[in-house]
Order: C-alpha cells, then sequence, then structure tokens
C-alpha cells in the first residue's frame, strides 16, 4: 500500500464492508469486486456465501481504482502493491512507482504527439479539399 494510501483515511472505521457497500461507493459491479478477490488482490473473510471486506480490502480497492484510472494494468497494480508486503517494502515499491509512472506518462506524452501529427495533417488534408473544391466552383 505505502505512498498511495496517504490519502485514502476512511473517515467512518468499520470493522466490515459488505459487497454492496463496496460496489456504491467505487461504482463497480459485484463482478468487478470478485474479479479482483480471484486475481488475489484482496482477500474477504468468508462466512458462508458472504463475503466480509476489511478495511485494508477497502484501502486495496481504493488502491486498485486508482492504478485502474491512472492506466495501470492489473498485473502492474499488483506487482506495486505485492513489493510493499516483501523486501525491499516500501522504498522498493516506491522506486518501482516512479518507473512505472515514468512509463505510463512518456506513453501518454507519445499518444499526445501522434494525436497533434494527426489533427495537423487532418487540417491539410481538409484545407487541400477546400482549396481544390473553390478551384472547381463547389460551394461548401
Amino acid at each position: 500500500m505505502g505512498v498511495w494510501e496517504n490519502s485514502l483515511k476512511s473517515p467512518e472505521q468499520k470493522q466490515f464492508y459488505s459487497i454492496t457497500e463496496l460496489t456504491r461507493e467505487f461504482g463497480v459491479s459485484t463482478r468487478t469486486i470478485r474479479f479482483y478477490e480471484d486475481e488475489g488482490l484482496i482477500q474477504p473473510v468468508r462466512r458462508g456465501r458472504t463475503r466480509l471486506f476489511k478495511p485494508s480490502d477497502r484501502r486495496l480497492l481504493m488502491l486498485i481504482m486508482r492504478g485502474k484510472r491512472l492506466g495501470f494494468s492489473i498485473a502492474e497494480i499488483r506487482e506495486i502493491i505485492s513489493i510493499y508486503k516483501e523486501p525491499p517494502g516500501e522504498s522498493g515499491q516506491l522506486k518501482l512507482l516512479i518507473q512505472r509512472v515514468v512509463e505510463k506518462r512518456d506513453q501518454l506524452l507519445q499518444k499526445r504527439k501522434d494525436i497533434d501529427e494527426t489533427i495537423a495533417e487532418l487540417d491539410q488534408v481538409e484545407e487541400q479539399c477546400l482549396g481544390r473544391m473553390a478551384e472547381l466552383g463547389v460551394r461548401t
């Protein structure tokens, strides 16, 4: 958890959360939460068929959702979360997170450059078409 959790203190510290409470809070389906459970990212307590989520599961779900919003894959999120639990611990997690952030930023900057180039090319094609239409006497 580490660095991602600084602003994630729950206003209300409960012992357990139901899957319904978490789906409402995070705007995800029960299937999504079960998927994260199947992936080993969260481990709710089971009472019969009922899943009870600890505050730590809720924090992990917050981190998972944040990671997804930032464009990280499940594998990347798992790696970042798991490194916190093992040596080198939080320092290793921070280094890995910085590395992943730099990679993600570079990817997004490249996408932005590609989009800007495509828009410029579209503008050029449109201008050429309008110029040719004017030469032909065609009104737009």
